[in-house]
């Protein structure tokens, strides 16, 4: 028989597409390749601190936890009417920004959400890095700064919980409330304080060692704002 068309190109494509399968097989940057690899990174299990003393310090590894609220707290509210909208949330690296479909290594997204995960692992597990010297160990204190840093689990490098005031172009896409995101630079915008949750005993509170598994206030030093996960824009 007689070959039409272009058959010898249409070969020679086919071939090159199987080289560079098996191009990607080798390097572990087909799809589903990448896909297992983000999802064992960020998935993987992290141990928390366990404090010797009772207080949080310095090189703990933390979650950033938003409480359900007591049951008499919530009556009359959207909470009450939608159980969807109970449990308790953590704030995690976002995976909307990161690009599967690049032959580039994974890079950590910049972007960070509430997910409904409670339990420790690569993309909610935070640590609490001193910015004036304190040493790995000392207790943190109410009113001193400190940067939260992760590597959202692809990350070899902190990366640090910045934030930033809210304009008319610049704001969280879901809440419409000042955005935060993470950087690789320590700078002002990077810089926390934990404050007491109770408004009468902040100033007494101020300079003693921050309790662990207590509910406190993140407030971000630049804006004077305080650190929010909200439980209405959860993702998974």
């Amino acid at each position: 028989g007689v070959r039409m068309g272009n058959w010898l190109e249409d070969e020679y494509a086919q071939q090159d597409l199987l080289r560079d399968f098996i191009r990607k097989s080798e390097q572990g940057q087909l799809l589903v390749q990448r896909l297992a690899r983000l999802q064992e990174n960020i998935f993987k299990r992290v141990e928390l601190s366990v404090s010797p003393d009772g207080f949080v310090h310095f090189g703990d590894t933390v979650l950033l936890m938003n409480p359900d609220s007591k049951p008499s707290d919530v009556e009359g509210t959207s909470e009450e009417r939608d159980p969807e909208m109970r449990g308790d949330v953590t704030l995690a690296v976002g995976m909307e920004e990161v690009s599967l479909y690049s032959d580039e290594p994974l890079q950590i997204s910049r972007g960070l959400s509430a997910v409904k995960s409670v339990d420790p692992m690569g993309r909610n597990a935070f640590c609490i890095v001193s910015v004036d010297g304190s040493s790995v160990g000392e207790p943190l204190r109410y009113g001193q700064n400190f940067l939260l840093g992760t590597k959202g689990g692809v990350s070899d490098k902190l990366f640090y919980l910045a934030s930033d005031h809210k304009t008319f172009k610049d704001f969280a896409k879901k809440s419409r409330l000042q955005k935060v995101f993470l950087t690789a630079e320590v700078s002002y915008l990077t810089f926390w304080q934990a404050k007491s949750l109770d408004p009468q005993l902040r100033l007494e509170h101020e300079g003693f060692p921050v309790p662990a598994d207590t509910k406190i206030i993140i407030t971000h030093c630049y804006t004077n704002r305080n650190l929010a996960v909200p439980r209405t824009f959860c993702v998974w």
